[in-house]
């Protein structure tokens, strides 16, 4: 590749869909539940052959400092921490990763910057790294923000969906960002063949990125040459950043901009947006997903999952349920109903429980 690439592995995030393991203080991408490694550990492994290492950074909040270090030791640049001095969304974070790429490591405007999650499961490497390519050709061809879309394979209401337009260099032009539909819209959505679920993987140039970002968000991107003088300086820029308006990229640009495309995933894809959807990527085992236990015992029991690993299973004629134990809390909850954990968490919140969450 001609250009430079860098990688942005979005980390901050506190998300509780699989509480009770996933908590603020240890969330999601520091977990190891789909594999031997955490979510963010094995997202950094993936650019091992397509990507520099000095080239791999990780967005983040002071707060998982410690976390995201244990998870990325010599997966990253030796200065590879970006930190957020608070949580303002990720069109903020972003414009203050780029500034960091440009005032601490002389990105040019031609180098290819990749923002990705760092807490789904892609389990054919190979595959991801052949679309990974296949949209930095499309971002640098076409001079746009390439995305990567997932082929959808049922009609999934918790994501939102992305509709292919005309053709462009070997991908596509987006035509249109689709909010989460009901079950209706998207039953239609995956019968058109034209749309894709939208997994917030994007790139593009360093300066497309900026450009999109005086554009569409100029407030915004008034505060970008503070940014990087600031960070040039090694200057605290706390002040500077409590300022940026909250926004998230995809309302300050992606759904705003005419300059987006997109390529079609060639690899598996899951966000484990819950306990449920730990069964698409573990094997089960007699008929039941076992994330995790100290031995078990079950009999007439089918279509469990169960993530107890300290503790010894039993499970005898029940059938699809999620059972999830660790240390502070046990959590039992039809798989169907798996996305109500939220209510727990909820919960919690209302009642000032904070060491369960």
């Amino acid at each position: 590749m001609k250009n430079n690439v860098y990688t942005l592995i979005m980390a901050g995030g506190k998300g509780t869909r699989l509480w009770p393991e996933s908590t603020e203080q240890k969330p999601k991408q520091y977990l190891a539940i789909a594999g031997d490694h955490s979510l963010l550990a094995q997202t950094l492994s993936r650019f091992s052959n397509i990507v520099p290492k000095e080239n791999r950074f990780i967005v983040t909040t002071k707060d998982q400092e410690e976390l995201a270090e244990e998870n990325s030791t010599n997966l990253v640049n030796k200065n590879g921490l970006i930190f957020e001095p608070s949580g303002r969304n990720t069109a903020p974070c972003i414009l203050l990763s780029l500034a960091f790429l440009e005032a601490k490591h002389s990105a040019s405007e031609d180098d290819i910057v990749a923002v990705m999650p760092s807490d789904h499961v892609i389990l054919d490497t190979n595959g991801f790294e052949k679309t990974f390519s296949e949209a930095v050709e499309l971002a640098t061809n076409s001079d746009t923000i390439a995305t990567i879309g997932i082929k959808p394979h049922f009609p999934h209401t918790g994501y939102g969906y992305i509709k292919l337009g005309a053709e462009v260099s070997n991908g596509f032009r987006v035509s249109e960002f689709k909010e989460k539909p009901n079950v209706d819209v998207a039953t239609e959505y995956l019968k058109s063949g034209n749309y894709l679920w939208n997994a917030g993987m994007f790139m593009s140039s360093l300066g497309r990125f900026k450009e999109e970002f005086s554009v569409h968000a100029p407030e915004l991107f008034s505060f970008y040459k503070k940014l990087v003088q600031a960070i040039s300086r090694d200057e605290d820029i706390s002040e500077i950043y409590s300022q940026l308006p909250k926004d998230s990229i995809d309302y300050a640009i992606m759904e705003k901009s005419d300059k987006v495309s997109i390529v079609k995933a060639d690899f598996d894809w899951n966000d484990l947006g819950s306990w449920e959807a730990m069964e698409a990527v573990l094997e089960a085992k007699d008929g039941n997903t076992l994330i995790e236990d100290k031995g078990n015992f079950i009999e007439n029991s089918k279509g469990n999952i169960v993530y107890a690993p300290n503790q010894h299973v039993s499970l005898i004629d029940v059938d699809d349920l999620v059972v999830v134990s660790n240390d502070k809390s046990l959590m039992v909850v039809p798989k169907a109903q798996s996305q109500k954990v939220k209510h727990i968490v909820n919960h919690l919140k209302e009642s000032g429980n904070k060491d369960l969450l």
